[in-house]
């Protein structure tokens, strides 16, 4: 099959819009559950634009307007990759949040127009905000029940066909029909008859349920509907299921086919539903209204469950660290090693480091597409590389390595992300490069080190990592910490560290023992290096001497060399350089039994005390 240029894929979209009558149309990376990473089926603006992001919007209106017509929208993380990978000449690049698809299309769709968007693949909050900004200036916006793009996507993959599975309760800590019977406990208290979850990461938590049908993260494409007697309907690919998961399940779940799921909607008239508009697009709300149901507006009940971690979920975290600590080790070697000649580009050290991740049996995934940073591409905290900005890493240079695994065995489960940022040789880095690291450094350690009130946020904690490179007049424009799953997301809510009343949801939520979260400053040199020193970290109890009130701290979960050719001592304070020694000592009490010949006697050199 001849494949379609770019340009010819735009012109066939204009032409089905032509026909439905519609005078443009938004394009969203997402899919019916509005999903951080999609299946391949979803890339609908990865197909139109070539725009390789996990974070992005493209409208196209259908002609006759001045310019391109069309524009793809991204935020500052992709403000190079927008420009490399979607042509100019098709569409113009606009950033957000300086402006939005609703203020573009306000300013440039003309007056009557009809513009369609697909409500499955949007919020309910994004469609009723844009459809009222639309409505002041004219245009109205159009919900569609299939998308313009599958008509003319001639080759667009399937949804994945591979069987779910049951997750172990000695590995999740808590069967299914216990969790079940704290929703419905919720709905009773509540007064609601029902609640639909929708994010994929959730239905695999509430079921103890994995699948394969997305990349990075072991969910498989399903509805549950919840209702406060404790049944639940699984909406799912009949091909998906096995005895194994029919077994698991239980008779409390009955198991429908996911193609049914919007008119089994229907059945839900008269009932009182909650639904979560952060995570349930905007189709179900509008199949629920017409219904009749009453709708509820409220979060989704597994959310904070699911975010602080049973006993169970915490080991398997810490032996899935373990694992993935011994395969960064043999890679920052091979780094050290190799990386100087400047024949080792991005790309082939992204898969050098999947093939030593890939010695331990239980890996499963990667966690998200490996970040792997040469020179300027350091600078860009969310750098994607691929074919067509593939680089060398150049000699004498930083490089960054920001990446994780999806481990699964039959004792361990567990979601780890890390970055490391080290000197490529030969020579020294310089005296800039090594100030701005062990700011980074130090403001890893304030953070990994703080005790702090239970009841206290990360928006609350989130200056501790900042301050001493706001001393030196220096920030980082992302947020510090997010949440990790349990072989589930990578990223997850509700809890975050970041600057209190920014662009980050969950800054305000208070942090409870048992979460898991990242700590991981940054520093950026736009057009030069990056930096970005990050572990994982546990919430736990924390006792005090003296102390009054119950408070928290971090128990570190990843280990792995930091480097200290990066490092100026005479900048660390004797507990910060006692935390590094502290640190160092413990990567190679846990690392050590997994390591042997050249990677062991390296750890061991990487891991003296400073």
């Amino acid at each position: 099959m001849l494949m379609l240029t770019y340009e010819a894929r735009l012109a066939a979209l204009r032409e089905e819009l032509a026909r439905r009558g519609l005078d443009g149309f938004v394009v969203p990376i997402s899919d019916e559950h509005m999903s951080e990473y999609v299946g391949a089926y979803a890339q609908r603006l990865g197909w139109l634009t070539g725009f390789g992001g996990s974070a992005g919007t493209a409208v196209v209106l259908a002609g006759g307007y001045t310019g391109t017509g069309a524009a793809i929208f991204t935020d500052g993380r992709y403000t190079v990759q927008v420009r490399e990978q979607v042509d100019s000449a098709l569409f113009d690049y606009e950033s957000v949040p300086e402006t939005s698809p609703a203020q573009w299309l306000a300013a440039h769709a003309p007056k009557g127009a009809r513009i369609g968007y697909d409500a499955w693949l949007h919020g309910v909050g994004w469609a009723e905000q844009t459809a009222a900004r639309l409505r002041g200036r004219g245009v109205m916006l159009v919900p569609l029940s299939d998308n313009p793009i599958d008509a003319v996507w001639e080759d667009q993959p399937a949804p994945s066909d591979a069987p779910a599975a049951p997750y172990a309760e000695q590995l999740a800590g808590r069967n299914s029909a216990h969790k079940r019977a704290a929703v419905a406990d919720w709905l009773k208290a509540e007064g609601h008859d029902a609640t639909i979850i929708t994010a994929l990461d959730s239905v695999a938590w509430l079921l103890n349920m994995r699948g394969t049908d997305v990349a990075n993260t072991p969910v498989a494409l399903s509805y549950v509907v919840v209702r406060a007697d404790g049944t639940a309907d699984l909406f799912i690919a009949p091909e998906k299921v096995t005895p194994a998961l029919t077994k698991h399940l239980g008779n409390a779940v009955t198991v429908r086919p996911r193609h049914s799921f919007e008119p089994a909607l229907a059945e839900l008239a008269g009932k009182t539903v909650a639904l979560d508009p952060a995570r349930a697009v905007a189709g179900i709300f509008h199949a629920l209204e017409a219904a009749g149901a009453t709708i509820v507006r409220a979060g989704d009940p597994t959310i904070l469950p699911k975010a602080v971690k049973t006993a169970e979920e915490q080991q398997g975290h810490r032996d899935a660290q373990a694992a993935d600590g011994a395969a960064i080790v043999r890679f920052l070697r091979w780094i050290e090693e190799n990386a100087p000649s400047g024949e080792v580009d991005e790309l082939t050290a992204a898969a050098k480091l999947r093939e030593f991740r890939n010695l331990d049996p239980a890996l499963a995934d990667c966690s998200f597409d490996t970040i792997s940073a040469a020179g300027p591409h350091a600078a860009l905290p969310h750098y994607k590389v691929d074919a067509d900005s593939n680089i060398p890493i150049p000699p004498s240079s930083i490089y960054l390595c920001d990446s994780g695994g999806q481990y699964r065995g039959e004792r361990m489960g567990g979601t780890t992300d890390i970055t490391r940022t080290v000197w490529v040789g030969p020579g020294e880095p310089t005296a800039e490069m090594i100030d701005r690291n062990t700011r980074v450094l130090k403001g890893h350690i304030e953070l990994a080190r703080a005790k702090f009130p239970v009841g206290t946020s990360g928006g609350q904690l989130d200056a501790l990592a900042r301050m001493h490179l706001w001393a030196g007049g220096l920030d980082y424009a992302h947020g510090t910490g997010h949440g990790v799953g349990s072989y589930l997301s990578v990223h997850e809510g509700p809890q975050r560290i970041a600057k209190p009343g920014g662009a980050y949801a969950g800054a305000d939520v208070p942090l409870a023992a048992g979460m898991i979260l990242s700590n991981e400053p940054g520093y950026y040199k736009q057009g030069h290096y990056g930096i970005r020193i990050e572990n994982l970290v546990l919430v736990v109890r924390a006792e005090i001497a003296g102390g009054e009130g119950d408070y928290l701290g971090f128990e570190t979960l990843t280990f792995a060399p930091l480097d200290r050719r990066l490092v100026d001592k005479a900048m660390l304070s004797p507990a910060e350089i006692a935390w590094w020694d502290s640190y160092h000592a413990e990567a190679r009490r846990i690392l050590s039994p997994r390591l042997d010949g050249a990677d062991l006697a390296w750890l061991e050199r990487e891991t003296r005390p400073l």
